[in-house]
């Protein structure tokens, strides 16, 4: 009967994710309609979403510890380094190189979790790293080089943010995602006064802070609790497939040839991985009924 709750609740929890990964995918067309400064665009979005999920926690607590200290970190940063990235190069070569996040978690997650990587996970991490180095062939121009690079980072600090996240699952882990955002939107604050964005911009950023982090990290800090970090990061890769087709939908960006080939094969390794743990999940669970 334990088994069978547990089971339930890990395959309600891949649902979340999914939920999740589909509302962060609209991050880059609305990062991209909005004609403001990146840091800018990452506090403001912080801010509002820092309102919203303030009515969840009602009284977040000042108390600090290494990991939840390290979780905000690495959130600021990477809410940062992918709407700076965005703004650089391609949202598809943005948000998929954010997603080498396995890749980190993989190597450092045994040292920070405890949890072991399975050998079938660096065959699809040699996979996705392989797919990553194709975006560096394409025809790029300076900026569209910081923006892959920075992207990577954001990769980094997305894994890192993952972890300590689940690092805190059993205190109260939306309190990362709470003073992260509070913190971002402070260090952006001298970044706002350059210019102000259009009406447009402010449409974009309210859906941004609302829907884009505010209700989906909600949701995602729910759903950690009973899943692994590397299932945390594997499964939402929806959002990858999403982000730049409704950029390419809406505005037209299109990636180039090898960014897309190297999309193509992370998204595919990423993919049969995430059907790898449904499956082993109802196979479990068959087997305990």
């Amino acid at each position: 009967m334990g088994n069978d709750n547990t089971n339930n609740e890990h395959l309600r929890a891949v649902g979340l994710l999914v939920a999740t990964a589909t509302l962060w995918s609209f991050g880059g067309i609305l990062i991209k309609l909005v004609n403001w400064n990146p840091v800018a665009i990452a506090g403001m979005r912080s801010g509002i979403a820092s309102l919203l999920i303030l009515t969840v926690i009602k009284k977040p607590k000042w108390s600090w510890n290494i990991y939840k200290s390290c979780g905000v970190a690495a959130y600021i940063l990477s809410l940062i380094l992918f709407v700076t990235a965005s703004k650089l190069t391609t949202a598809a070569n943005a948000i998929l190189l954010q997603y080498t996040a396995p890749v980190y978690i993989a190597i450092f997650g045994k040292f920070i979790l405890n949890e072991k990587t399975e050998g079938i996970d660096w065959l699809f991490i040699g996979v996705i790293v392989s797919g990553m180095l194709l975006f560096f062939l394409d025809d790029l121009d300076v900026g569209s080089i910081k923006g892959n690079i920075l992207a990577i980072l954001c990769g980094v600090a997305f894994a890192f943010n993952i972890m300590f996240i689940r690092k805190q699952k059993d205190e109260n882990p939306v309190e990362i995602v709470f003073w992260g955002n509070i913190f971002t939107f402070i260090i952006s604050v001298p970044f706002m006064f350059k210019s102000m964005p259009d009406s447009k911009g402010w449409v974009g950023l309210i859906l941004l802070g609302v829907v884009q982090i505010g209700f989906s990290y909600i949701l995602y800090v729910k759903a950690i609790k009973n899943v692994t970090a590397l299932e945390g990061v594997l499964i939402p890769m929806i959002e990858p497939i999403l982000n730049p087709l409704w950029v390419f939908v809406f505005i037209g960006e299109k990636p180039g040839k090898w960014a897309l080939i190297g999309g193509i094969i992370v998204l595919v390794a990423v993919t049969l991985r995430t059907a790898y743990t449904v499956l082993k999940t109802i196979k479990y669970k068959n087997i305990s009924a």
